[in-house]
């Protein structure tokens, strides 16, 4: 019989650890989950009301860096899985302001490798006894590898690292320290690195809830530059799936991509949000009754509010995920396309006002 699992969730009442949180959740409904979050402004604990009252369920405010806090966790909870999403994630925010991206992205991992290493592996030791079974896996990012060029193969898990702002620099430091505990010190580890996600309880700064939201108050659907800067995007459920398979059936020491092969160019992203946008108004008509300031997604001209702006310094062109590896060794495949995702996430927001409303 399989033993059930304790995990530790950094992060996890953000966007992307929230909603692995809830399919874990549900798809384990046996395994102990600790979220230990901050509560930043991008974490927001009314993420996991769903399991809230699951007795398996419990949440720590503080912060990764406080290594006796995560020491006493991994001991109070018996803790055998670390899933590391806490981070500092956006580029904007780490050019204005690098300072938290290496306090969190760096320090922070660090601090959670030690406590790691301290209580499964050195009090065992100390005992005369074998490690605990264990597993640290570290959520990161396509960005670490830089940026491609239009006919450029997409990015292995052979890539060179070539991070190119603050907040990719922080993710591949804290990638490194990953793999250096493992080989120094036998932690067993496994890193995902994964394409943009999208999808329910996406904080309104990134682009798509931006734009979703920027329509249903007819503001401005900001696009830097050409808008031809293309990435690979995934719906979060697909993620966490993937972050499953690597848990369960990944070996250890390994990297995987985590990706949809689904390359979007920004400009067309915001195009087919705002069709979609103009068909959920055409064809839902209390929604014209809720978001009476959408006027423009009312008479079906989304587009008309897309302005373009100044392109960010340093933005990178293109990033795409080759996860080959991921597909073929865990048997991993992503059930959203693009178009259905994307429906998802619209209906999502049309019906979570609540939700985003004091976040805008």
């Amino acid at each position: 019989m399989t033993k059930n699992k304790a995990l530790l969730v950094t992060g996890g009442a953000g966007f992307i650890g929230a909603n692995f949180v809830l399919y874990w959740m549900q798809n384990n409904p046996n395994d102990k989950v600790v979220v230990l979050d901050a509560l930043t402004y991008a974490g927001n604990r009314a993420n996991l009301a769903s399991v809230e009252s699951n007795k398996l369920f419990e949440f720590v405010k503080g912060d990764i860096c406080d290594t006796p806090l995560v020491e006493s966790l991994l001991g109070e909870y018996q803790v055998d899985t670390i899933v590391h999403f806490a981070a500092e994630s956006h580029v904007d925010r780490s050019i204005t302001g690098p300072d938290a991206f290496i306090e969190t992205n760096i320090i922070g991992t660090y601090s959670l490798l030690k406590a790691a290493k301290k209580v499964w592996i050195d009090l065992p030791k100390a005992q005369g006894k074998e490690p605990l079974q264990h597993r640290f896996h570290h959520v990161s990012t396509d960005e670490v590898y830089g940026s491609l060029e239009t006919n450029d193969p997409a990015f292995t898990e052979d890539t060179p690292y070539a991070p190119n702002s603050p907040y990719s620099a922080s993710k591949a430091a804290s990638d490194h320290l990953v793999r250096a505990y493992h080989h120094t010190y036998g932690l067993e580890v496994t890193t995902s690195n994964c394409s943009n996600n999208y999808g329910p309880y996406h904080f309104p700064e990134k682009l798509i809830p931006l734009i979703i939201t920027n329509i249903l108050h007819n503001k401005p659907l900001p696009v830097y530059g050409d808008g031809q800067q293309i990435r690979d995007w995934l719906y979060v459920e697909d993620h966490a799936r993937g972050i499953e398979l690597v848990l369960k059936k990944g070996r250890i020491g390994e990297n995987y991509n985590i990706g949809g092969h689904n390359e979007w160019a920004n400009i067309d992203i915001v195009k087919l949000v705002c069709e979609k946008m103009n068909h959920e108004f055409a064809n839902t008509p209390d929604l014209k009754a809720k978001y009476p300031l959408a006027t423009n997604a009312i008479a079906g001209k989304a587009t008309d509010l897309i302005t373009y702006v100044t392109d960010r310094v340093g933005h990178d062109r293109r990033y795409a995920i080759d996860a080959t590896k991921t597909f073929t060794e865990l048997k991993y495949i992503p059930t959203e396309s693009f178009e259905t995702g994307i429906c998802k996430t619209i209906v999502w927001y049309l019906e979570n006002e609540s939700w985003w409303k004091e976040l805008i």
